[in-house]
């Protein structure tokens, strides 16, 4: 019988970390083995299963020790801002763990750094780890290549208020490809961000041209989606060697 995976989940009680945790919980083929927060976390000490509203088999205490709590687990699942995700990775590099990440806002120094960590561990990095949202990166770049240039494109976007950057690591990624498809710079393609109420996230492409529109548009309705999504990737990232790896090979290794 397989042994189940064991995360360590960095982020554990913001959004994405619960969901990820309550995920974990239910479905065999992962465990958690350690709860990281920042340090001053309110949560710190706290029984992680409590943290969760559900029972965990061995009581898991949220921790600040980054050190100890990576080195715990098989894989590093970590959704949290990018100065943390970097010294994770780091962390992750010197024990030898792989990683998922899911944190966006990176800058090209940040993205410098996650590059040189993946030459000894494998790592997986999506703005976005929806399986709906990278199949609509792949339908956006093909509408662009066949409607040509006397389209117009541009990419809305909109999620909760609390969401920190702005646009989306995913709008960016949208408007990349989409220049990329049409052969122009990047930064070419105009991206709006929208912040209100408590939208998960909904991700629109607009082609427009000579008296007609086409509009490719994905909607997450829940965390969950981006959760199952990572312990996707969980699954992939561990029987990989290294390399900075994306959503997109995840979902062509598991069919």
């Amino acid at each position: 019988m397989n042994m189940a995976i064991q995360l360590t989940v960095s982020g554990c009680c913001g959004r994405m970390g619960q969901a990820i945790g309550q995920c974990a919980l239910a479905d065999g083929a992962f465990g958690i083995r350690a709860a990281l927060e920042s340090k001053g976390h309110e949560a710190i000490g706290r029984d992680y299963g409590t943290v969760l509203g559900r029972p965990i088999a061995s009581a898991l205490r949220v921790v600040a020790d980054e050190r100890l709590a990576i080195s715990q687990g098989d894989v590093l699942i970590d959704f949290t801002v990018p100065e943390a995700t970097v010294a994770h990775a780091q962390l992750a590099q010197e024990l030898r763990k792989p990683m998922v990440i899911g944190t966006t806002g990176f800058s090209e120094d940040h993205m410098k750094k996650l590059r040189a960590v993946a030459k000894t561990i494998p790592i997986v990095l999506s703005p976005n780890m929806s399986v709906g949202v990278n199949v609509l990166f792949e339908l956006a770049q093909l509408a662009a290549q066949h409607l040509g240039p006397d389209y117009d494109v541009e990419v809305v976007e909109a999620h909760h208020h609390q969401k920190k950057d702005a646009p989306s690591g995913t709008a960016k990624r949208l408007a990349e490809g989409l220049a990329a498809a049409r052969r122009q710079p990047v930064g070419a393609i105009p991206v709006h961000a929208i912040r209100v109420g408590d939208i998960v996230g909904d991700h629109t492409v607009i082609l427009a041209g000579p008296s007609e529109r086409l509009e490719l548009t994905h909607r997450a309705h829940s965390r969950e989606v981006f959760a199952r999504g990572a312990l996707r990737a969980a699954r992939f990232v561990v029987t990989q060697p290294p390399s900075l790896y994306d959503m997109s090979h995840v979902l062509k290794a598991s069919g």
